[in-house]
């Protein structure tokens, strides 16, 4: 039977792999995929905290998280194709290069 525990490690190890892609990576279309498994692994402590204790209320943000991960995707993915026509590159390094 799964408990509540498996889910938080399950939930854990997400947000390990996630924080591990934001933080080793210099692609941003990587990058972008790493915040998205990060907040998909609070969605999944949320759910499984909200269904343990029998309030909505958890689900309810993940919803949220959900809505605000949709649109960060949106603009953030509008950006990079925005970059890449410009520069022909999403890495990370040419964003140093930056001339104002």
């Amino acid at each position: 039977m799964i408990t509540l525990t498996h889910y938080l490690v399950l939930s854990g190890i997400l947000f390990s792999i996630g924080l591990a892609g934001v933080m080793r990576r210099t692609n941003l279309l990587m990058l972008f995929f790493s915040t998205e498994i990060l907040l998909n692994a609070v969605n999944v402590g949320f759910v499984a905290v909200s269904k343990y204790y029998g309030d909505l209320t958890g689900q309810m943000f993940a919803f949220f998280i959900i809505a605000v991960a949709a649109s960060e995707a949106a603009v953030g993915l509008g950006l990079l194709i925005l970059w890449y026509k410009r520069n022909g590159s999403v890495d990370l390094t040419s964003l140093q290069m930056m001339k104002g």
